[in-house]
């Protein structure tokens, strides 16, 4: 049984130490990431000279070692910088008006893309969170979304090889 001062003391060594949380998180990723890479299922005659494990690999691997260098300099006593940025206020309450609104482009994103494919649902993304940080340019807003989201599909679509859903306009683009 734990007395009061020992749960006040415990419970202030992880507020000192709070950084641990990101350690972590780190090592989950990074321990899911090589998971899935090993469960990567090739045979020799699919795989390059390199394979496609090698990435997930690399950057599952690089997570565990930058969540135990992390975890020793958060012992050893470094602590995180407050941010100082001279163009924010840190008193300042949360813009949840924005984030809401940020969160909605991305959820009709999401929603969208299986049906009215990656053009349609990238524009309204990409309108949506221009006007959600503060653009109000009626007519210029939704040209440009439309033209990135289609340059982005083009490109990802025709010159790297990554097929993203096309919807009504795949005959067309």
């Amino acid at each position: 049984m734990t007395t009061e001062p020992e749960a006040r003391d415990r419970r202030a060594w992880w507020r000192e130490h709070s950084e641990l949380g990101v350690c972590a998180v780190l090592v989950a990723l990074g321990v899911l990431v090589l998971v899935d890479a090993i469960r990567i299922h090739t045979d020799f005659a699919q795989r390059g000279p390199i394979g496609p494990k090698a990435v997930p690999i690399v950057v599952g691997t690089a997570l565990l070692v930058v969540a135990a260098l992390l975890a020793r300099d958060v012992l050893r006593g470094g602590r995180g910088a407050a941010e100082g940025g001279e163009d924010v206020d840190l008193d300042a309450p949360a813009d949840w008006r924005t984030v809401l609104l940020l969160c909605g482009a991305f959820l009709a994103n999401a929603a969208l893309i299986g049906v009215a494919g990656f053009p349609i649902s990238g524009a309204i993304l990409f309108w949506g969170a221009a006007y959600a940080l503060g653009s109000r340019h009626l007519v210029r807003d939704p040209l440009l979304a439309a033209g990135l989201s289609v340059l982005t599909f083009l490109v990802f679509n025709n010159l790297l090889g990554v097929p993203l859903p096309g919807g009504p306009l795949v005959g067309v683009l």
